[in-house]
């Protein structure tokens, strides 16, 4: 280890031979160089949805051209909205950069706590400086988070929440952040500062612990505090996913059904869990007709009913004691007031028409979830996770190497201190940014891969037509645009396109 670290600091030996300056703009630089190139990439696709395409031929069955228009018209937009918060944000930190804000917030922790006697109190001044940027961060971001559920989700009929249903998930989202972030990093500041030579190895296992512990109690926990979950009921569905899990000897504990349609009209389905315990996750918008208020609106309607019975009972009554001039207002005010639940019940009608032509039938569902069991059946799961704690490793090896250096805290003007939480910001958001990005390219390439092979494993099981279905639908009901750039995809894509999954499905289906 101790080799690996003095190779590792051998290797970064050029950085102090730099000026701070030189290095500060250096950094700067590489950060702007990487978004005109992602400017550049959305400059191709925004070009890609301008121009005038029809309906591919793959998708003639389930989308037509004004469909297809209308996820032109969707892609845009969020295009649009994308590009103009991404240059905001951009702007944003260079400016604050530029200006010292990272040593002047800095000082006014120290300043903060030296009011309260603390002196030097290096963990309790991270956790304050943490704090105020994450609240900014969350201030500043509710009118874009705003804007883009209220006005652009909205005007394509996908958002479902209301003001007060956001203020709460805001809040939580907040609060949920301090819960987690504050302790794991005063832990591993902790760490860094008794861990001696081999703090690195401590840090790593701290946050590879903590990353498993997190994902085990996310889903059990910290999700149903935003989201409704309720066991699928017993049917058809549910039945044929038992016997698939079971014929692949997959671990399946429980399978829940989330209330995606409280937020969004998008739809998603997942997997989770270690070991022996997993639990499949379905959006109830996934499933064609199918609502967690199944129950209670029957017990609804029939409450409904017997007030109807009621209150035309009592107009009867009502119409042999009183005169024929009161009879007649009684009769006016009925028709009114009839007119008025006919309207009711057919918004609700056209309402649920609207929700029962989208989503999957049971055995596209099914198609969907064997996609899913093909990922856990093949080990990428598996796989990524090995990849991401390695990769933890190294990036942590190279902290160790670099975070005593002088020069990259003077690069951000910090010449009197070098506070291990700067030292984290500054490598890991900064230095190590070129890795980060062929990484992250590389990861990209590799979930393609696996999105292949996890469609390959559906066909082999014989539902190759249900998940083209499947997909189709989705495609159509999330309203994607088929049509992508190649260079955009490839750099950004985790999955492979539409239409290239499609002709994967048919091609495995020809073998």
């Amino acid at each position: 280890m101790v080799f690996l670290i003095s190779t590792l600091e051998e290797c970064f030996t050029f950085l102090d031979k730099i000026e701070p300056n030189v290095l500060f703009y250096g950094l700067l630089s590489f950060t702007l160089i990487v978004s005109i190139w992602e400017h550049y990439l959305s400059y191709r696709q925004y070009c890609n949805y301008k121009r005038h395409q029809t309906v591919p031929d793959e998708l003639a069955d389930v989308m037509t051209n004004q469909e297809l228009d209308k996820a032109r018209a969707y892609a845009i937009d969020k295009m649009r909205y994308n590009e103009i918060h991404s240059i905001f944000n951009e702007v944003e930190s260079t400016v604050l950069l530029l200006i010292g804000i990272l040593p002047w917030l800095w000082s006014t922790s120290g300043n903060i706590l030296l009011k309260y006697d603390y002196h030097n109190h290096e963990i309790l001044q991270s956790v304050l400086f943490l704090s105020i940027i994450m609240i900014y961060s969350a201030i500043s971001g509710i009118p874009w988070s705003y804007y883009y559920h209220f006005v652009l989700e909205e005007k394509h009929g996908f958002n479902k929440q209301t003001v007060g249903f956001f203020i709460k998930d805001t809040i939580k989202k907040l609060l949920l952040t301090f819960v987690l972030t504050l302790p794991i990093f005063s832990l591993l500041i902790k760490i860094i500062q008794i861990g001696g030579d081999y703090f690195f190895v401590y840090a790593w296992l701290f946050i590879t612990i903590m990353s498993l512990i997190i994902a085990f109690i996310y889903p059990n926990y910290i999700a149903p505090l935003f989201d409704r979950y309720d066991p699928l009921r017993e049917g058809e569905l549910r039945s044929s996913i038992e016997k698939l899990a079971e014929k692949i000897k997959f671990p399946l504990a429980k399978i829940y059904v989330v209330e995606g349609s409280a937020r969004s009209a998008h739809s998603n389905a997942y997997f989770y869990g270690f070991f022996k315990a997993k639990r499949i996750v379905l959006y109830d918008t996934l499933i064609k007709g199918y609502s967690l208020h199944k129950d209670e609106d029957k017990t609804d309607k029939g409450n409904k009913l017997d007030e109807t019975k009621s209150e035309k009972n009592e107009e009867e009554t009502n119409s042999i004691e009183t005169s024929k001039l009161e009879t007649e207002d009684n009769t006016l005010t009925h028709r009114k007031t009839s007119d008025d639940q006919k309207n009711a019940v057919d918004e609700d009608q056209k309402s649920t028409k609207e929700k029962t032509n989208k989503g999957c039938e049971s055995d596209e569902v099914l198609a969907v979830l064997c996609h899913e069991f093909g990922h856990w059946f093949l080990s990428h799961n598996l796989v990524n996770l090995c990849i991401s704690f390695v990769n933890l490793f190294l990036v942590f090896s190279i902290f160790a190497a670099l975070f005593k250096r002088t020069i990259l805290y003077e690069a951000f003007a910090f010449t009197q201190t070098r506070p291990i939480l700067i030292g984290l910001l500054i490598i890991f958001q900064y230095v190590l940014s070129p890795y980060f990005e062929v990484f992250s390219f590389a990861l990209t390439a590799l979930s393609r891969r696996f999105e292949f092979q996890a469609d390959h494993f559906a066909v082999k099981l014989g539902h190759g037509d249900q998940l083209g279905r499947a997909l189709k639908k989705l495609e159509k009901d999330n309203m994607s645009y088929p049509f992508s750039d190649k260079l955009y995809a490839t750099y950004h894509y985790s999955h492979p396109t539409l239409l290239e999954r499609l002709k994967a499905v048919k091609s495995m289906k020809q073998k």
